[in-house]
């Protein structure tokens, strides 16, 4: 490893979460990337503060010589365009989530990648101990197959004001879709990352039920895979506090439940007690443990500590852009699958979301932001 060399960094974007990534850069916890310059269309007092150079405009900050590689932070409207003219420059790229509104757009980018260039994308749940822990139970042999699952996630309530502080947020023009796209794209992608991609899906979005807005704020999907297993996906805005989740196989479970990982392990597996016993309401016998990790890490600086490891020495990515192809495709699938009331098959076709979604941003437009003074606390953000 080499310690000496950085990766100087370039920021896109000054909304809230670019703040933290800033935070991140600055205290050292991002590893070996260096903040360098950062862009927006506001004046560049953060640029005086932090001692870094400001630019009014994306293609200045990537044509200025200042960055090896940039982070887009841009809203989600934005994340294609931006991309595009990162990655043509020949910089390094992590994305912030979803990787664009559409597979189409996620798509593009990917083609527009070169070898040389490390692509990631900010996919933080992935460094969340609990989500490891979680992951390395299902991988087990011991486990056997996924025969159900059940993944909610409710716990992501909003309540108007987050809304209203935003003249693009929960808009078709603005961000392309609601729940499935900015708060659940985090849940659908440790949803695949655990079980992977199903065969078919059906999808039942609400639109605009809790909250003032024309997008989802409520989405459920049933599932089906190749070996037969079915699962239920529930997310929601609406709801306080929320979320149970749970993943079950032949030999025992995983539950999530309020923050707390338990694993239940039949002996033997329900498969083989089924054709051996003779006892006509006998169980097998379960184990429950409770194996919670610890999960005091900082999941952003993670992520960027290991982009910066991936380029300067070749490491694995955390979050490869590519895999965010697979959110967006269970995200892009609940919502063509409600606005066509079928059953959708994966891979999905790209060009038919694409449509269907260029309809509503036709007809769509930007809201008149509200004036109101907000009090935002991004750690209270996170589940």
């Amino acid at each position: 490893m080499n310690q000496a060399a950085v990766v100087r960094l370039g920021v896109i974007g000054l909304g809230n979460i670019a703040q933290q990534h800033i935070d991140n850069l600055r205290s050292g916890d991002a590893g070996r990337c260096h903040l360098t310059a950062i862009c927006s269309r506001q004046p560049g007092e953060l640029a005086q503060k932090y001692g870094v150079q400001h630019f009014a405009k994306p293609m200045e900050l990537i044509r200025s010589g200042l960055c090896d590689a940039v982070l887009v932070a841009t809203p989600t409207f934005n994340h294609c365009e931006v991309g595009l003219q990162v990655l043509d420059a020949g910089l390094h790229l992590m994305m912030e989530k979803p990787l664009g509104l559409s597979i189409a757009e996620g798509e593009q980018l990917l083609e527009n990648q070169q070898p040389s260039q490390v692509f990631g994308l900010m996919l933080n749940q992935r460094t969340d101990p609990l989500f490891k822990a979680m992951r390395d139970c299902i991988n087990r042999e011991t486990l056997g197959d996924i025969t159900r699952t059940h993944w909610t996630m409710t716990n992501w309530f909003r309540p108007e004001i987050y809304f209203q502080a935003s003249d693009w947020r929960a808009t078709w023009k603005g961000e392309g879709g609601g729940l499935l796209l900015n708060q659940c794209i985090h849940n659908l992608d440790i949803f695949q990352w655990l079980c992977g991609m199903p065969a078919t899906l059906r999808g039942f979005c609400q639109f605009g039920r809790y909250h003032d807005i024309e997008v989802e704020d409520e989405a459920t999907a049933y599932l089906q895979y190749e070996n037969g297993a079915s699962g239920v996906f529930i997310g929601s805005t609406g709801e306080a506090p929320g979320v149970i989740s749970s993943i079950c196989r032949r030999s025992g479970r995983t539950i999530i439940r309020w923050r707390t990982l338990l694993l239940t392990l039949n002996t033997p597996s329900t498969s083989h007690y089924s054709r051996s016993t003779r006892e006509m309401f006998g169980m097998p016998c379960a184990e429950v443990t409770d194996i919670t990790p610890d999960r005091k890490v900082n999941q952003h600086g993670l992520v960027l500590a290991n982009f910066a490891d991936a380029i300067l020495d070749g490491a694995a990515l955390i979050a490869p852009a590519a895999d965010g192809l697979h959110s967006l495709a269970l995200a892009n699938a609940m919502l063509l699958s409600t606005w066509e009331s079928r059953e959708i098959t994966f891979p999905l076709q790209s060009k038919a979301y694409q449509s269907a979604l260029d309809q509503r941003i036709s007809a769509s437009s930007l809201r008149e932001k509200t004036n109101t003074e907000v009090h935002v606390d991004m750690s209270a953000s996170y589940r």
